[in-house]
């Protein structure tokens, strides 16, 4: 079952962003357990850090000069911050790059693990590594929706609050791409959904 969902990952063709030479590149894995009730892997992040202290994001960071592509710099960034092995990882292929808030250009890579992994957090950037069954996405379960204005859109984005994590942001745009393309799951981000209040 698994399989046939990652299939569809793997011939996905994600938007490209215009004019994107001009961002710094970062990557992160969106880890996915192999597993019969998969689950995504996500960490939350040190409330020191300077930049998304304290909110939830997939393992990831910024492209070193050395990094020969962005898959190693994800691969690469979730070993120094979960002690994932990068042998244990079996990429399956991108999603949309996305630009964040301080001006990067974010490509997720979607990749599947074991479900026995023990992870070993880097306490300097990691708070808790935790895991979400897809399936908890695939129903839309918003707490509510933020409202963020990008180039001339307005992208109407899912919070969701799992155990006391809350999803959101670039982290949650990513999920609802994936959810989209595994299960046809139609979450909208361009139209304000029915509940929506403007504030």
């Amino acid at each position: 079952m698994l399989d046939e969902l990652l299939h569809r990952v793997s011939n996905h063709t994600p938007h490209d962003l215009q004019a994107d030479q001009r961002f710094p590149e970062a990557a992160v894995l969106v880890p996915i357990t192999r597993s019969d009730e998969p689950e995504l892997v996500l960490t939350l992040r040190a409330s020191g850090l300077s930049t998304h202290g304290g909110e939830v994001a997939f393992p990831g960071g910024r492209r070193d000069p050395e990094d020969p592509d962005l898959i190693f710099t994800a691969l690469r960034e979730a070993e120094e911050e979960i002690g994932l092995p990068p042998g244990l990882v079996e990429v399956i292929g991108p999603l949309s790059p996305l630009i964040s808030l301080h001006g990067i250009k974010v490509t997720p890579y979607v990749g599947v693990i074991p479900d026995y992994v023990e992870y070993r957090a880097n306490d300097a950037e990691i708070a808790a590594v935790f895991s979400v069954p897809l399936e908890f996405f695939r129903k839309d379960p918003r707490e509510h929706t933020h409202r963020i204005d990008y180039q001339g859109c307005s992208w109407y984005v899912p919070s969701y609050r799992f155990e006391g994590y809350k999803i959101w942001g670039l982290t949650a745009i990513m999920i609802v791409e994936l959810v989209n393309l595994l299960y046809d799951a139609e979450i909208d981000l361009h139209t304000p959904p029915k509940s929506f209040i403007n504030t």
